[in-house]
């Protein structure tokens, strides 16, 4: 393989992922739960990777952290014991982050008058 072959595939891959650079404008933030939603529905892929996740009802598969206390225990899958709480609240790191692409963009407009 060569070197640009190299260095195609770890930009494919990297753009799959979400974790390189974004060539779209900068108000584009990926959700991975909307994502989950929208590319498996039936949470197939989620319950093949996370079996912990198996037994949990369809309409909290891609946000477990919504399910109630009982329905956790009935699904074998307690928050913080099973699975972990979330580490980050999306929508409030989602406004972080569009302030701050914001204040960039209004940044180089400034440099370029």
């Amino acid at each position: 393989m060569d070197a640009q072959s190299v260095a195609d595939d770890c930009g494919v891959w990297q753009w799959s992922a979400s974790t390189g650079t974004d060539p779209q404008p900068y108000f584009r933030i990926f959700n991975p739960v909307s994502q989950g939603e929208k590319f498996d529905p039936d949470g197939t892929f989620v319950k093949k990777y996370l079996p912990v996740l198996r037994q949990v009802p369809l309409q909290y598969i891609h946000k477990p952290w919504e399910m109630p206390e009982h329905v956790q225990e009935k699904a074998g899958c307690r928050l913080g014991i099973d699975y972990p709480v979330p580490r980050v609240d999306h929508a409030s790191r989602r406004k972080l982050a569009m302030s701050l692409f914001q204040e960039a963009k209004d940044r180089y407009a400034m440099t370029r008058k």
